[in-house]
């Protein structure tokens, strides 16, 4: 394994305290988790030092491996935008650190996601656990899964509001894990044609929509936002998540540069958003047809290209208007709740952001 590979050079260390100006928020933080200060308040350390060459091999090194590569921070941008719509005083900031929560809880579900999918890569290069080993992710996934009640302790809330951000927050990991059941359970051979759009839809509210739906009822919620407008940013946040793992689902089929996560879903088995709407479209032979096809790919005797081909023949351009047509009705409920209507003006770009980032 080349975990090696951070305990080589103690000096260009990915775990030393001082941030580059390109990096993200993500990356300063997990790198100030790992200075002295830092450790010797969080773990108590007394006189004893552990040399920062193993902090390094062993988790802040695998951890800023994958955090360094870019990626698309629709959540804590939802936390920003969802922050400025429950607040009611206009000079009341939002703690800079709010929005890295759930980026942390994300972050560690990728990890978690590789290993369980045995997927080969992530954010265009190879997944943590293939170079560090499956030991080593395992850990620092689950690290990234307990951080934020510790980050969430430095924020200054007032402590009523502290405390329904702790049962948001592990709300939102509860359901999360619901969801990565179903879909970790659920293989497309196992269900019945009349079974896949259920499976499929509450597997994604649940894994993927769960996590949206606490970036926003997040947000929403250290604002000190209204009761019903919290309930109505976490329903929007849960129809945007849906939203995502729809796009995500066809661009592994529509998308050349994403064509390996198409064929990986299809070797596995995995019901899908592609597979849902077909399932409510297609007569009962033609389903068929298709399942037949399904277990020829899984069985390794047609390559997924050929099905993928004939799913999209059989989709047209269809996944790309329902995607546009359910973030449109989710807008139009959160719009109706919300007074001054100007503050929802980052989230209409986020939406566009959202639907440029996957057509």
């Amino acid at each position: 394994m080349t975990q090696s590979v951070w305990s080589q050079d103690p000096s260009g260390s990915p775990a030393s305290g001082e941030a580059t100006a390109a990096e993200s928020a993500l990356v300063t933080l997990i790198r100030a988790e790992f200075t002295e200060e830092r450790l010797c308040r969080t773990l108590d350390l007394g006189a004893q030092r552990i040399p920062e060459r193993l902090w390094a091999a062993s988790l802040s090194g695998p951890l800023l491996e994958l955090l360094s590569r870019p990626g698309k921070e629709f959540r804590s941008r939802l936390v920003e935008v969802a922050y400025d719509v429950g607040r009611n005083d206009d000079s009341a900031a939002m703690p800079e650190l709010l929005p890295l929560l759930v980026e942390i809880l994300h972050a560690g579900s990728l990890i978690v996601d590789d290993i369980e999918d045995d997927s080969k890569y992530r954010r265009g290069k190879p997944a943590l656990h293939l170079i560090v080993g499956v030991p080593l992710a395992l850990n620092a996934a689950n690290w990234l899964y307990f951080l934020p009640h510790s980050v969430l302790e430095r924020l200054e809330l007032r402590p009523e509001v502290e405390l329904q951000v702790r049962r948001v927050l592990d709300r939102g990991v509860l359901r999360c894990h619901y969801g990565q059941a179903l879909d970790l359970g659920a293989r497309l051979g196992s269900l019945a044609q009349r079974e896949v759009f259920d499976v499929v839809s509450l597997s994604t509210r649940l894994k993927t929509g769960s996590l949206l739906e606490l970036a926003s009822e997040l947000g929403g919620t250290a604002a000190g936002a209204a009761p019903e407008l919290c309930q109505e940013l976490a329903g929007f946040g849960r129809e945007y998540g849906v939203a995502l793992q729809m796009l995500d689902d066809v661009s592994g089929l529509f998308e050349e540069r994403r064509a390996h996560k198409g064929h990986e879903d299809l070797v596995n088995g995995r019901p899908t958003w592609p597979w849902a709407w077909l399932a409510q479209k297609l007569d009962e032979v033609s389903y068929s047809r298709l399942q037949h096809r399904a277990r020829e790919v899984e069985k390794r005797e047609l390559h997924p290209e050929a099905l993928a081909k004939a799913l999209r023949r059989e989709l047209g351009d269809a996944p790309y208007r329902c995607v546009h047509d359910q973030l449109g009705v989710a807008f139009a409920r959160l719009e109706r709740a919300v007074e001054n209507k100007r503050v929802l003006d980052p989230l209409v770009e986020e939406i566009a952001r959202l639907e440029r980032a996957y057509g």
